[in-house]
């Protein structure tokens, strides 16, 4: 008698549950994951901390901030930053992050993983999803830590501790949601130039500083339709969610992170199918 073996193909679920397995056992099994949540404490606790130190004349730096909670996030909705207090927050996570997914990625690549995965019949949008998902949960992470880190310099220098709870606990929570936004973008970024791992970082890099958005909105500050289009979505609301944040901008956040995460992650499918992605 013989036996017939039958062969299925694995249901989305499975796919994905499989692809995150492999993408966060080599998160924990990295160096590189520890380093970024490392340097996402100390930067904001340097800044804090090293503007109270004193200058080479013996005279006490200006500090940068009133409260302690101004190094998680900005004390007001801004788009047109007036000076590197207001840019100096939990956003710069988005920064860290960005270097961190596209020396992930660039992994892939180099190390031929890509070219067995593909080999084997994986779904394209299968890899852009577990790639958003992992690398959003390692900058939720980052921004877990730059939260310790920057609470603890702040407090070494003295800083203000009063605030609004509800407010504050809404700003960290939009800008730990919007990593899901910035993870989709900085993985399209590197399916992009995945033969350039150089120019990734460097892509990932300047658009998590904003600099461009940045500068978009000085030109067009006194239209109030164009700035608000920019706030809202171009650089992914991060800047509302802010030190007397409602649940509007909470909304905002996670809305905007998944039109982001839709939007990158289905140009980075129609990427991976239409190019040779070794």
């Amino acid at each position: 008698m013989t036996r017939e073996l039958k062969f299925r193909n694995p249901s989305f679920t499975e796919r994905i549950k499989g692809m995150l397995g492999v993408d966060f056992y080599r998160l924990f099994h990295t160096p590189m994951f520890y380093i970024f949540l490392a340097i996402a404490a100390i930067i904001p606790a340097m800044v804090s901390a090293m503007t109270m130190m004193p200058d080479q004349n013996g005279n006490t730096m200006e500090p940068l901030y009133s409260n302690v909670w101004q190094i998680i996030a900005a004390s007001e909705p801004l788009y047109v930053i007036k000076g590197i207090a207001d840019y100096a927050n939990m956003n710069m996570v988005f920064i860290f992050g960005g270097i961190m997914v596209s020396i992930f990625i660039g992994h892939d690549y180099k190390s031929g993983y890509v070219k067995q995965l593909f080999t084997t019949h994986a779904k394209k949008q299968d890899y852009m999803i577990s790639k958003t998902i992992t690398c959003a949960f390692a900058m939720a992470c980052m921004c877990v830590t730059y939260l310790i880190g920057g609470t603890l310099g702040g407090i070494f220098a003295g800083y203000s501790m009063e605030v609004n709870v509800g407010s504050l606990f809404i700003a960290i929570l939009g800008k730990m949601i919007m990593s899901i936004g910035w993870a989709s973008l900085y993985t399209f970024l590197n399916i992009i130039f995945r033969r350039y791992f150089g120019i990734s970082i460097a892509s990932s890099f300047f658009f998590g500083t904003g600099i461009l958005i940045i500068g978009v909105a000085a030109i067009v500050e006194n239209l109030s339709l164009p700035t608000a289009f920019l706030n809202l979505f171009l650089y992914g609301s991060s800047v509302n969610a802010c030190l007397v944040s409602g649940i509007g901008a909470l909304l905002t956040c996670i809305v905007v992170s998944v039109v982001w995460a839709v939007i990158y992650n289905l140009l980075g499918t129609w990427i991976l199918y239409k190019s040779d992605v070794y």
